[in-house]
């Protein structure tokens, strides 16, 4: 790294924070600085690039075609040191922090109402989590371990199984009787919610229920499976959802299985780790925890099964 090249820190944030604010005095109030010393820095700063970052005129300051660029430029980088200051802080002397990357609705509707559990189990622990969707690599990202779903592939990585998903058909119950839907083709005539990365699923589904359609793939699309749950909620459309997302909607009634067909998935989901890291102890602990939790959510499924 050429550190000859990275200014001193001081003046970098003068810069951003007169930049957003499109005043040195607002700067100097935000930073707790006079008017002046934010001045001197943001002039500091365009001495040693050699380029004029603002225009001054009158009172006001605007930015030249250079300062827009290396605003640009340096904010992601401003933004990362910040985010890795907080990332080390929360760690406060402890080792006890676990770091996770999380599928978004698998955090939000599974994982997060769960937790309270493991830390009974381990009170002393940190939990920070994060939002991936895709593979990452281990040596390049903070993280301890990842919830994935998909096929246990994963560079550098053990894949270890949780459970698989057993995905079926709900409505609100005003979307089913609004619709008059009786049997799986009465599907084919109404709004149906389409997962964006599951493009596939409803003609899946359609195919295990022996109907035909070629209007499978059409409907609104969603990014999330929480996004999709309460848009089906809400009277939207029909939709297809892993079963133990939506456990505490079937039970209180907001959401009704529509027909006794499971879809299930050859795909699962999966706790990953770094193949050449020793886990600490807390990461140990939790990959523990999390085994026992998903053979609940086996056994809660096999009580659910007819017969």
């Amino acid at each position: 790294m050429k550190r000859a090249f990275i200014p001193p820190a001081d003046t970098l944030i003068a810069f951003e924070c007169s930049a957003r604010h499109g005043s040195f005095t607002r700067a100097a109030k935000e930073l707790h600085l006079t008017q002046g010393a934010i001045s001197k820095q943001v002039r500091q700063l365009e001495d040693r690039l050699g380029v004029e970052l603002f225009r001054r005129v009158r009172q006001r300051i605007v930015l030249t075609d250079a300062g827009r660029l290396y605003l640009h430029d340096i904010r992601g980088a401003m933004e990362a040191l910040t985010n890795a200051t907080r990332q080390v802080m929360s760690y406060a002397g402890s080792e006890d922090v676990l770091n996770l990357a999380v599928l978004p609705t698998f955090g939000t509707r599974w994982l997060a109402p769960r937790l309270s559990r493991f830390l009974r189990v381990y009170p002393n622990a940190g939990l920070n989590l994060s939002v991936r969707l895709q593979p990452f690599d281990f040596e390049d990202e903070p993280f301890d371990g990842a919830i994935h779903h998909g096929d246990p592939v994963w560079a550098g990585a053990i894949a270890e199984p949780l459970f698989p998903e057993e995905v079926i058909a709900v409505a609100s119950p005003v979307f089913r009787d609004r619709h008059d839907i009786r049997t799986p083709a009465d599907l084919i005539r109404v709004p149906r919610l389409q997962l964006a990365t599951r493009p596939l699923a409803w003609r899946q589904w359609f195919d295990l229920a022996g109907v035909s359609t070629e209007v499978a793939f059409q409907g609104a699309r969603f990014e999330q499976f929480v996004m999709i749950s309460e848009a089906a909620i809400h009277n939207v459309g029909a939709a297809l959802m892993p079963r133990f997302f939506i456990q505490d909607e079937l039970a209180s009634g907001r959401l009704v299985q529509l027909f006794d067909i499971s879809l299930s998935q050859a795909t699962a989901y999966h706790f990953v780790y770094p193949e050449n890291r020793t886990l600490r102890p807390v990461v140990t602990a939790f990959r523990t925890w999390l085994m026992d939790e998903a053979r609940q959510v086996l056994a809660d499924e096999d009580e659910v099964l007819p017969g």
